[in-house]
């Protein structure tokens, strides 16, 4: 009996399940997610750079947009060449410090990411509601904070989470049925009494996580308002492109984090999870670039720029 409590305490090694194990699917998966990262990060990594390099963009809403391409990046860089790994070598084994590691930089990104985006509606509600203040209230120095705030929280808070799971013992076949280190799943397998750590979870996303979407949402609840009493439907039409795109991407993004969080682990079903995982983190990385420039002339008009000086 004591050499197996010890054995659930001291774990040294887990095993990641993975997308899939038949060895006929592997291949093809591992060059549709390749191509995928390949997509996120240039995507990405193309906004970051055209926003730092065109002082035009220096406004608050491309230095949001430019801290939301480099989460995207950094989540993204966090989960996807473990999974590649995992699907070209079929070596689905991550050490203990590596899962706690990898779920820590999962949480704080994902956290932060939640936190700019309510940044991101409040400057677009202070733009469209009350465009007199808003070199006022949205100045670079405020801008600043809160974009710097939204990091600062993200990785101060995924710390307690990380202790707590850390702490939990686990069950002898080590086995994450999942795509990559999370707590649900951890706590599938944990041998402890996981009350603690799912309160835990409840009680920080009621503090951080509610507050932040309703900020999102009673934001856009006086954007809409304030556009539709514009008269001319060219000033309406101008108006909702500025927050359209954004709207879009807070609709996808809150929509899979409440699907995978905002549940008790004995709902927790290992299928969907990762399909609504890999919407969070494959799709709305990929989306975010083209969503956010596709339509939008600045950003257009800025990568043209920086085309002609790479090429002179």
């Amino acid at each position: 009996m004591k050499m197996i409590l010890e054995e659930k305490k001291n774990v040294t090694v887990f095993s990641i399940q993975g997308l899939t194990d038949i060895p006929e699917l592997q291949f093809p998966t591992f060059l549709i997610f390749l191509l995928c990262y390949i997509i996120i990060f240039w995507g990405n990594i193309t906004i970051f750079l055209v926003i730092l390099s065109d002082s035009h963009l220096h406004t608050p809403m491309y230095i949001f947009l430019l801290n939301l391409s480099l989460l995207d990046i950094s989540n993204t860089s966090n989960i996807l060449p473990k999974i590649l790994h995992i699907l070209l070598t079929n070596h689905t084994f991550i050490s203990f410090l590596g899962c706690m590691s990898q779920m820590y930089f999962f949480l704080s990104l994902t956290l932060s990411e939640i936190l700019l985006l309510a940044a991101m509606a409040y400057d677009r509600y202070v733009a469209i509601c009350h465009p007199l203040h808003y070199f006022y209230l949205m100045s670079l120095r405020h801008t600043f904070a809160l974009a710097t705030s939204s990091w600062g929280i993200g990785f101060l808070d995924a710390i307690g989470h990380v202790v707590s799971v850390s702490n939990l013992s686990f069950c002898a076949s080590h086995l994450i049925d999942h795509i990559f280190c999370d707590i649900t799943p951890l706590l599938k397998i944990s041998c402890s009494d996981t009350f603690k750590v799912e309160m835990l979870t409840f009680v920080e996303g009621a503090i951080l996580l509610v507050p932040a979407f309703l900020l999102t949402l009673i934001s856009y609840v006086f954007i809409i308002s304030t556009i539709l009493q514009i008269r001319s439907a060219e000033g309406r039409q101008k108006a909702f492109s500025t927050c359209t795109s954004h709207l879009t991407c807070v609709t996808i993004f809150y929509g899979t984090i409440i699907c995978l969080y905002m549940r008790p682990t004995t709902s927790y079903f290992p299928k969907q999870d990762k399909f609504f995982a890999l919407l969070y983190i494959v799709l709305i990385p990929m989306l975010n670039p083209v969503i956010y420039s596709l339509k939008n002339q600045d950003v257009k008009s800025a990568l043209k720029k920086l085309k002609k000086k790479i090429m002179c």
